[in-house]
């Protein structure tokens, strides 16, 4: 099986396997496949038996090649293809397969491969009406901080506004990034993942409209100070895949995923915020806003 290069000018061909993808794992959106496509791992892709499979690999971490799970026109793709593929490609790892894809199929899966959970990549998703409205007690603190911003940002003055993200304020949005970037060093030799987030959200900005994403920005002052981008993953939910806001700014970031709840998600029941990582503080935030469920991803390796 040989693979190409995954490049952003595939997007277009490869964007009808993920019309109808049956995997809830947030790496499965289109617009971030390719975002991220070139940093740690470099994936590649090949088109057989109607059956799209991506590969993963990587200079630095060659023990951790990997496929995806394989997207079809038709939905679903049997675990005995997943098989096939796996020796038919000389890759015999499959990464970030999604957990209701093992659930479906569990029995089969057991009997070729060797299943394990990757903690790291168990997704958080919300309801997306809570994160808009904020309702009940346990949003108290949420609500109060947003209240707090409001009062000094959008009382008198109106010194904060929210926009969409479009083509003539991407250039802003870059900037905003490297100022962001600039308090957390997000260098390759100061911190590999917050470098290829930057690298992935560089060119998700460069290439907003042709990866069909949507976004908001947040101004203060006239100044871009946060922003969010999303895109679709099925047709009940959509990913909430960056959030970035001035940390120093009390209850901005709470602002900004009010708004994006309410502003981003018209039409989905679901939003998938993604995973922690793995990061204690990350995690902690994730879960304060009260997930409906959790996504769990699994390593899948050839018996």
């Amino acid at each position: 099986m040989k693979f190409k290069k995954l490049e952003v000018a595939d997007y277009g061909l490869l964007k009808p396997y993920f019309a109808r993808i049956p995997y809830r794992l947030s790496v499965y959106s289109l617009p971030s496949i390719i975002a991220w496509s070139n940093c740690v791992f470099e994936a590649g892709y090949a088109v057989t038996g109607g059956l799209l499979v991506i590969a993963n690999e990587s200079e630095q971490r060659p023990d951790d090649r990997h496929l995806i799970l394989p997207l079809s026109l038709e939905g679903d793709v049997p675990p005995s293809s997943l098989r096939a593929i796996a020796v038919e490609s000389g890759f015999p790892r499959y990464g970030c397969v999604s957990g209701d894809y093992v659930e479906r199929h569990r029995e089969a899966l057991e009997s070729m491969f060797d299943l394990e959970e990757q903690q790291e990549f168990e997704d958080y998703v919300y309801l997306a009406e809570d994160l808009a409205t904020l309702k009940g007690n346990r949003y108290v603190r949420k609500r109060n901080l947003i209240h707090q911003f409001e009062r000094e940002y959008m009382g008198n003055g109106r010194r904060a506004r929210v926009e969409p993200i479009t083509r003539d304020n991407v250039p802003e949005c870059l900037a905003f990034l490297e100022a962001w970037c600039a308090q957390r060093d997000c260098s390759v030799d100061g911190d590999i993942d917050l470098a290829c987030e930057r690298r992935a959200v560089i060119t998700s900005l460069e290439n907003f409209e042709a990866f069909e994403l949507a976004g908001i920005l947040v101004r203060l002052d006239d100044t871009v100070s946060a922003f969010g981008i999303a895109s679709r993953l099925t047709d009940d939910t959509g990913v909430l895949n960056y959030e970035k806001a001035f940390a120093d700014v009390k209850g901005l970031y709470q602002y900004l995923d009010n708004e994006c709840a309410k502003r981003l998600f018209t039409g989905f029941r679901y939003i998938n915020k993604e995973s922690d990582m793995n990061l204690p503080n990350l995690a902690a935030m994730k879960k304060s806003y009260h997930p409906v469920s959790r996504v769990k991803s699994y390593k899948l390796t050839l018996k």
